[in-house]
């Protein structure tokens, strides 16, 4: 079995009590997210579901820490991890979600293709981020004011104000200017705007969140003595190049498991053998610890 792998549960595909085949109204959501570049499905799954997630995600961020190259530094105490599929029990739960899919293909049309799957783990003692962006923005986005990927996150714990808390500042998402470093971080001077704009989140287990990636925001400070894990999932259009930064991969025999409706916008190698991920998803500035 591949290291960070969980053992197979008969009850680990058991998902939303949803009609699994039908298609949802996202209509709000589409406006939201081209409004204030972040929208969000309250209760998509139980918090047993989500329990089961976290428990996927601490295997995988233990194997992770004891390699080189398994975790990357997002500034102190945080960490990103890329995984691969079959790590965590629910992946098909979550992408083949109706809410998901749904609005997978309002917003980036019916090729939409997914790329990422990670999880960020903030943990006790985590610092501000700088203000940033995931991506210089897209020429698509730019001409068109069009979005041409979605990251949907998923938290594994009920989210407290002391747990450092995802902040964001809603409609930022078209800010654009040659003074951004990297084509991803506002200069300092701009700060009191974002922090103005700002709106911190407080997902509960069972919750997803959708946004443009483009959309300005930051972790906070983690005062607690309790890492806050985050499951992040990275969904390209046909235009969008962010796949070329991501090795995930499933086996053979995983990928014989999912229905057509999933492999169809499953865009990643099919493996003999999973291979642990090398980190590569850095964003300079939070490396660094500043912008």
């Amino acid at each position: 079995m591949f290291p960070g792998t969980p053992a197979a549960d008969p009850d680990a595909e058991a998902g939303p009590a949803v009609d699994a085949d039908a298609d949802v109204d996202v209509s709000a959501d589409v406006e939201a997210l081209y409004r204030d570049g972040v929208t969000a499905r309250k209760g998509a799954f139980t918090p047993e579901w989500a329990d089961r997630l976290g428990e996927d995600i601490a295997l995988a961020f233990e194997e992770a820490r004891r390699r080189p190259g398994g975790a990357v530094g997002r500034g102190p105490n945080r960490y990103y991890v890329e995984i691969h599929p079959e790590q965590i029990r629910g992946f098909v739960d979550l992408v083949d979600h109706p809410w998901v899919r749904s609005l997978c293909a309002a917003v980036l049309g019916p090729d939409y293709r997914i790329v990422e799957v990670g999880f960020d783990v903030p943990l006790a003692g985590a610092v501000d981020q700088p203000w940033h962006r995931d991506f210089p923005m897209p020429e698509e986005t730019r001409r068109e004011r069009r979005y041409t990927s979605l990251a949907f996150n998923v938290t594994t714990v009920d989210t407290t104000p002391d747990m450092g808390p995802f902040e964001i500042a809603p409609g930022t998402q078209w800010d654009d200017g040659p003074d951004f470093a990297h084509g991803m971080f506002p200069p300092k001077a701009d700060r009191a705007r974002y922090e103005q704009r700002a709106v911190r989140k407080f997902p509960q287990r069972g919750d997803i969140s959708a946004r443009s990636a483009l959309t300005v925001h930051r972790g906070t400070t983690n005062h607690s003595e309790r890492p806050r894990p985050v499951l992040v999932l990275g969904v390209d259009g046909p235009e969008a190049t962010n796949g070329d930064r991501h090795d995930t991969a499933v086996t053979r025999a995983y990928w014989q498991t999912l229905s057509d409706r999933v492999r169809r916008h499953l865009d990643c190698p099919v493996v003999e053998a999973l291979t642990p991920v090398t980190q590569k998803h850095t964003i300079e500035g939070l490396v660094m610890g500043d912008a």
